[in-house]
């Protein structure tokens, strides 16, 4: 069956209350696969510390409907338990085509046919929690309220005015959450801070697993997160792999926002990957026939990246002979001739693409529809993608020879992303599980490459 948590709004603890239930289920020894819905990188690597299994993103928009059903069947194959972290609001996605939900919480709910755990904030409720829980329960014939989470409980005084005007709804509540102040999650500009920076996330771990036993109805809530155990044929059933290639992962603390799929098809294709850091490596893995640099904190670390210069050195001259390079958002700050953060103080970077890029208050957010430039080698220029922006460092000059012409969903036009011999940049974070003929010509590029040279 398995079970959606989601929030009536966002801010209202639903992460905090997934990772304590996931927390008591790794504890108990349950194996448990998590998901994530949208196209959130964060959150996964905390389901990720805490299970031990690689959280899986269901996001419709990036890939497809169809690819969301069969990802999650796939995926809860042979596990005891199956969880997903909702998004935003219950009903908080985007207009498109016939839903204005679409890639909600409810969305995903209806498309899976998975109930939903409610979690309510109940700070500054007493009776009106009945009319919250009540319209959320009603507002969608599709979309199955299991029970409700009452979260930021004041007193026992308080949790009997809750209890009793939830009585007359006959909706059961799965668990009951104090006011938790010793365990907040930290956060900076693009969200909460990876777990990979929290020192101390062994013992917030331990206290999420001491929060479930305490505050969840563990007898109504475990049934309902049985996986489901449907047959369904196995992702790129149908892709075969290709020549080998090696591939240098950029993954340290400045560069981690990867979707696991797309690892998993680099890896399907044939493709070995070897992860290295840069902000710690002063030397190149050997033998790397193509370099991928993902999103994530580069401005936090700029200092780090700007002063170890071996490994600055092995870069430019890999890329200078002709190495593929693969860069998105982070990546592509990385490659650029500096980053200027928040305090204004300038860091020198790659130098390979001819522009500056500098950290702003304004944020870029959203879903992009596009298709490719004919600078684009990777994409027919007929193929219509959606990726995902989400970054408060912009470009000092225009690209010559963008890669993208995009569109935001409010139709806002214009072009993006860097070609620049064998290097693809681009700010724009792209799931490949429904357009897997981008990693294959990007590997096949490299052995054009190589033939070549």
């Amino acid at each position: 069956m398995a079970l959606i948590i989601a929030g009536e709004r966002s801010g209202v603890g639903k992460t905090t209350i997934t990772l304590a239930l996931l927390s008591l289920l790794a504890h108990q020894q349950e194996t448990v696969q998590s998901y994530k819905v949208g196209p959130d990188y964060i959150d996964p690597m905390f389901h990720t510390q805490v299970t031990g299994r690689p959280c899986r993103n269901l996001d419709p928009i990036l890939t497809s409907p169809e690819y969301v059903k069969q990802s999650f069947l796939h995926h809860s194959q042979g596990v005891d338990y199956a969880v997903i972290e909702g998004v935003m609001g219950l009903f908080d996605g985007v207009s498109l085509g016939q839903r204005h939900d679409y890639a909600s919480t409810a969305h995903l709910a209806s498309l899976l046919q998975v109930p939903v755990a409610l979690v309510i904030d109940c700070s500054r409720l007493s009776g009106s929690v009945a009319a919250i829980a009540q319209g959320y329960a009603n507002f969608h014939p599709q979309v199955k309220l299991a029970g409700v989470i009452l979260n930021r409980v004041g007193s026992e005084r308080h949790l009997t005015l809750l209890k009793t005007a939830l009585d007359s709804l006959q909706l059961p509540i799965l668990g009951v959450f104090s006011r938790q102040e010793d365990i907040a999650l930290r956060d900076r500009h693009l969200g909460l801070i990876p777990t990979n920076e929290i020192e101390d996330f062994s013992r917030i771990q331990q206290r999420l697993t001491k929060m479930a036993q305490e505050s969840f109805n563990l007898s109504l809530l475990l049934p309902l997160l049985n996986a489901p155990q449907t047959s369904v044929p196995p992702l790129w059933d149908n892709i075969r792999p290709q020549l080998p290639v090696t591939i240098g992962v950029a993954f340290d603390r400045a560069f981690n926002f990867y979707y696991q799929d797309n690892l998993d098809l680099l890896e399907h294709l044939g493709a070995k990957l070897v992860f290295w850091s840069p902000l710690h490596d002063t030397q190149l893995p050997p033998e790397l026939d193509l370099l991928y640099f993902a999103g994530g904190f580069p401005e936090m670390f700029a200092p780090e990246l700007s002063q170890n210069l071996p490994i600055l050195k092995q870069i430019q001259s890999a890329i200078k002979q002709g190495r593929t390079t693969y860069a998105e958002c982070g990546g592509l700050m990385y490659l650029s001739q500096s980053i200027t953060d928040f305090k204004e103080d300038r860091w020198e970077m790659l130098g390979i693409l001819p522009t500056e890029t500098r950290m702003k208050k304004r944020l870029t957010l959203g879903y992009r529809q596009g298709t490719p430039t004919g600078n684009h080698p990777l994409l027919s220029t007929e193929t219509i993608i959606w990726g995902h922006e989400f970054h408060r460092s912009q470009c000092e000059d225009s690209s010559p020879s963008p890669l993208y012409q995009l569109s935001d969903l409010y139709q806002n036009q214009y072009q993006e992303g860097w070609k620049l011999g064998s290097v693809y940049a681009s700010y724009l974070h792209l799931h490949w599980g429904t357009i897997p003929e981008f990693p294959q010509k990007l590997l096949r590029q490299n052995q054009s490459l190589k033939t070549l040279n």
